[in-house]
């Protein structure tokens, strides 16, 4: 962030200045456009189903109550591709739609799924789960006593939605809403392939197209003023108000809908299951099947290879990390190392290519200054020794996913009462010893979720990948963007279908969690 920063008032090679004059404006307005539209979709779509499946027993309610997280699953490039496929010229349905029509090319109108309002589709079918998962949570911790008090006022069952449950929900749902807006910010892949004007493609094309460092760094700084400014006035909005909830303990059954009712409740519910996940998948699947020759070849194992590897190392990496910084805040109960714990979660609000450019402008510095002098001194030309490396783009990874891990391995350790550390001291044993043999048996289960969770983040990690990766060392990820890009959609489902399979593991288990942790009059 402080090299960003530093490169504000910086003077580039005149990069700046173009895209300031002609494409900023552009940025700005299509970025702002994204968000909204997002902000509105994710709310449509996680918001009413969230509701349903926890006051309401329908038709498939019970199924449908973990599926609506399956899209998480799945990386909004990946359903880019799929519906691409699908809704396109030549695609199934514009086919189908001439043939039995009889119409031709330019006699009839079809949305067009690569534009800005396909992307705001997109985006919202792929992550509207967070707000469900989020705004289901809040649902379910409230009392039934505050729904029977707004009943008994006269409210139906809508009034007691918009005006007690909602309301009362409402951080939860502002909370899912911000991670939707910050993924949608940190994406590359499917805006780059829509064609969308972004400060994520206008990061990549300044310092990929344009070579000019300094400009991509000034884009990176208006993104995170851009992120900044989001969240600042979601919570300025919402300053002086309080939110209070009761327990969730004793609440009431599930109350039954039957006929038109559930039948409208189960629709409601299961459409974005089949846009979101269901129907993506087939799609690549087809696409998969329909090839004649296996895309599943000697490079597409080199691929997963690359990706288990970077994926391994990053998760075994952080989850060590995130126990040393949240044993060192439980021991020490220093508010600076709460506040340094915190500093370092940022970075799960930084878009991928933010942190790209962050780490290659003073790496490349390094391995410049490295290089000149080992040169200078003894005659050897190393080249680069940094930039481009395994090592770069894990501490990337680990800049980006830490806050992930951290809130992980805090919610486990949380649950461990102080007095097992005292019990620990008095038997003489070190801290480090007590975290070994006390706490770390007991917080297994966070410790496997957080190193799962970024496991599976970094297998669908694009922007970042793409800028640092070494050279000759893709990942299915860079793979199924680059196939895509050249229109070779069955490379390209391939390693998608990996990605979705690979995001299926944790999924399951939340799925577990979430259905779990139901109401206990339940």
């Amino acid at each position: 962030m402080a090299v960003i920063v530093a490169n504000v008032f910086a003077t580039g090679e005149g990069a700046w200045a173009h895209l300031a004059s002609s494409v900023l404006p552009d940025y700005l307005r299509s970025t702002a456009i994204l968000v909204l539209g997002v902000i509105v979709g994710v709310l449509i779509l996680g918001v009413p189903s969230a509701w349903l499946v926890t006051t309401y027993r329908f038709p498939g309610q019970r199924l449908l109550e973990w599926m609506l997280i399956l899209p998480l699953a799945v990386p909004a490039y990946v359903i880019a591709y799929a519906y691409t496929d699908l809704l396109q010229f030549a695609g199934p349905v514009q086919s189908w739609i001439r043939e039995i029509t009889g119409w031709r090319a330019r006699e009839y109108w079809f949305p067009e799924i690569r534009s800005l309002g396909g992307a705001v589709v997109v985006f919202s079918m792929v992550l509207y789960p967070y707000v469900y998962m989020l705004a289901r949570a809040a649902f379910v911790q409230q009392s039934h006593n505050l729904l029977d008090a707004g009943k008994l006022l006269g409210l139906g069952a809508w009034g007691t939605f918009f005006r007690v449950a909602l309301p009362l929900a409402r951080p939860a749902i502002a909370a899912g809403a911000s991670l939707a807006l910050m993924e949608t910010l940190a994406d590359y892949g499917a805006v780059s392939y829509f064609a969308v004007q972004t400060f994520t493609t206008g990061i990549f094309r300044a310092w990929l197209s344009m070579g000019d460092s300094v400009a991509a760094a000034q884009l990176s700084a208006v993104l995170m003023l851009f992120v900044a400014a989001i969240l600042l006035v979601e919570q300025w909005n919402r300053r002086s108000a309080r939110f209070y909830g009761m327990s969730g303990h004793g609440q009431s059954r599930l109350q039954v809908l039957t006929g038109g009712k559930g039948l409208a409740a189960t629709c409601v519910c299961a459409l974005p299951v089949l846009l979101g996940f269901i129907a993506p998948a087939g799609i690549l699947l087809q696409i998969v099947i329909a090839e004649p020759e296996s895309p599943f070849n000697a490079r597409f194992f080199e691929l997963a290879a690359n990706t288990l590897t970077l994926a391994g190392i990053a998760a075994l990496v952080a989850v060590p990390v995130a126990i040393m910084m949240s044993y060192a805040a439980r021991l020490s109960g220093s508010p600076w190392v709460a506040f340094a714990n915190r500093a370092a979660s940022l970075g799960y609000a930084i878009p991928g290519a933010v942190i790209a450019v962050g780490i290659l402008v003073p790496l490349g510095r390094l391995d410049n200054l490295i290089a000149d002098w080992l040169r200078l001194q003894f005659g050897i030309n190393l080249g680069l020794l940094f930039t481009g490396s395994v090592a770069a783009l894990v501490y990337a990874y680990l800049v980006r996913f830490l806050a992930i891990a951290l809130q992980s391995v805090d919610a486990g350790l949380g649950k461990i009462r102080p007095s097992m550390d005292d019990a620990a001291r008095i038997l003489g044993s070190t801290p480090a010893w007590t975290l070994l043999r006390v706490h770390a048996p007991i917080m297994r289960g966070s410790m496997l979720t957080a190193a799962l969770i970024v496991f599976v983040d970094v297998t669908k990690e694009l922007p970042a990948t793409f800028a640092m990766r070494p050279f000759n060392f893709d990942t299915l990820a860079v793979q199924a963007y680059n196939m895509a890009k050249d229109e070779r959609l069955a490379e390209a489902a391939a390693a998608s279908l990996a990605i979705v399979a690979a995001g299926l593991i944790p999924l399951f288990m939340l799925s577990y969690a979430i259905t779990g942790g139901r109401r206990g009059g339940d």
